[in-house]
């Protein structure tokens, strides 16, 4: 039996079998070995202490396991590694077969160092004590140890964009053999600038191939991905796009830019000792602020796109250790960490991709614990904070200060052109800021997301 195929359209459980998902969990039934896993995979999840799957696993494992294509939409943290990882290991090991030189049976696509690195932790221990190998390709670290490790080729690679086209160009890796490819978080690699990068490594994989893709949004330059890359996919969504992650608190601050740093300091201090994740838009304000943070008192390190891959290794690896308690970064963090003792992320500055708000708050309230998701909002952020809840459908809470705007119903339809809706600055101060903010100028509105363009730098 390869696999068995979760019930569409409301398709009762009792057809397959299987009875309902709670007379499932009564009977226990391991439903990793009822999906059609191999024994040895499924002791290798058990000795994880995971003996259940997530809903994207549940409904996206069968499909691929039955050699279909797959397209799965589900929010961060909802276990979409495990769900493409599973049943590309179990593939491999029916057809044990030793890659050539220079080739990878299966390429495993991530926007970011940070993402890619993450995968290979979470597959490592799926294929201990068997032969595959899996290899890390990525920016920031030196290329020619990365050249040699290649060269007797790879079950498993896993790679960012831009560093696997610099290894096609130096002919240390080519693709034709590929029979197995991912593409992870497809929707930050839009907005990262990799849209032309993924149409020339489309073209050089081999057409004879098992392709999934897994996304938390689906942008309109998606469909053209989806048609380039996948045949006759079978679709899986968990989630709604747009949903925040569960058991995760919101709170809005509305404050003058120049007041951020003594809230941000004031409110850090409510909480000394446990992790927060604290995101800026720049490399440079991180790097500032890191700093205004570290003579505060606070135990502080700053990850971002200009770090060599060491530096954001031995950040990431101080803050899961709990040297560090609080990480500055950039949106390249945004996706692939899974530290789930992180409680507090705060958005010091409000993304410029809407989504990218649900992907950094993502980060915390993960393996079932709680977790607190804090915002500050200038006057010149009023564009992205209004993209931000139509995007969620949702007013974010305010903890303090009133809205330098009217703000319109997320949830009501607004109508096009000008009107007597909203718009007009409000007076009123900001909280723990100064009212005005400054004097700065009335928001123009949300800023254009990039379509294309060079390799991002993150990579």
């Amino acid at each position: 039996m390869a696999g068995i195929s979760p019930p569409e359209n409301g398709s009762s459980w009792l057809a397959y079998g299987m009875g309902s998902p709670c007379a499932q969990k009564e009977m226990k039934l391991n439903l990793f070995e009822e999906m059609g896993l191999p024994p040895v995979l499924v002791r290798k999840l058990a000795n994880m202490g995971i003996t259940e799957p997530t809903p994207i696993q549940s409904h996206a494992i069968p499909y691929a396991l039955d050699g279909n294509d797959v397209m799965g939409l589900a929010q961060t943290g909802t276990g979409k590694t495990a769900a493409f990882g599973l049943p590309l290991i179990a593939q491999m090991m029916a057809v044990d077969e030793r890659p050539r030189p220079k080739t990878a049976t299966s390429l495993i696509l991530a926007p970011t160092r940070e993402l890619a690195n993450q995968i290979r932790e979470t597959l490592l221990p799926l294929v201990k004590d068997t032969p595959m190998k899996i290899n890390v390709v990525v920016g920031g670290s030196s290329i020619n140890p990365q050249i040699n490790r290649l060269e007797k080729g790879t079950h498993i690679l896993v790679a960012t964009p831009g560093r696997l086209l610099d290894l096609i160009d130096r002919r240390a890796i080519r693709l034709d053999a590929t029979r197995f490819l991912v593409l992870d978080e497809a929707d930050q690699m839009l907005d990262m600038g990799f849209i032309h990068d993924l149409r020339k490594i489309a073209a050089l994989v081999s057409k004879e191939r098992q392709t999934m893709l897994f996304s938390a949004t689906m942008p309109k330059q998606m469909e053209e991905i989806a048609a380039s890359y996948l045949t006759h996919p079978k679709k899986v969504q968990v989630s709604p796009p747009g949903k925040a992650a569960d058991k995760v608190t919101q709170a809005l601050h509305f404050i003058a830019k120049a007041e951020k740093p003594n809230l941000l300091i004031e409110l850090l201090g409510k909480h000394k000792g446990e992790l927060a994740l604290v995101f800026g838009r720049t490399k440079h304000g991180s790097d500032k602020l890191a700093r205004k943070l570290e003579s505060a008192g606070f135990k502080v390190a700053a990850i971002h796109g200009n770090k060599s891959q060491g530096q954001r290794e031995r950040a990431l690896k101080s803050f899961r250790d709990g040297h560090v308690h609080v990480l500055v970064a950039t949106d390249v963090a945004a996706r692939g960490l899974d530290i789930p003792d992180v409680k507090h992320v705060y958005n010091f500055e409000l993304p410029n991709v809407p989504e990218n708000y649900i992907h950094r708050i993502g980060r915390t309230a993960r393996a079932g614990k709680d977790g607190a998701a804090i915002a500050f909002c200038s006057p010149d952020e009023m564009g992205e904070l209004k993209d931000i809840q139509k995007v969620m459908g949702l007013s974010i809470p305010i903890a303090s200060g009133r809205a330098w705007e009217e703000l319109p119903d997320p949830k009501v339809k607004q109508a096009r052109g000008g009107g007597n809706g909203g718009g007009r600055r409000r007076s009123g101060g900001g909280g723990g800021g100064k009212p005005g903010g400054g004097g700065a100028s009335a928001p123009g509105g949300p800023r254009r997301r990039r379509s294309g363009g060079a390799r991002s730098q993150a990579a």
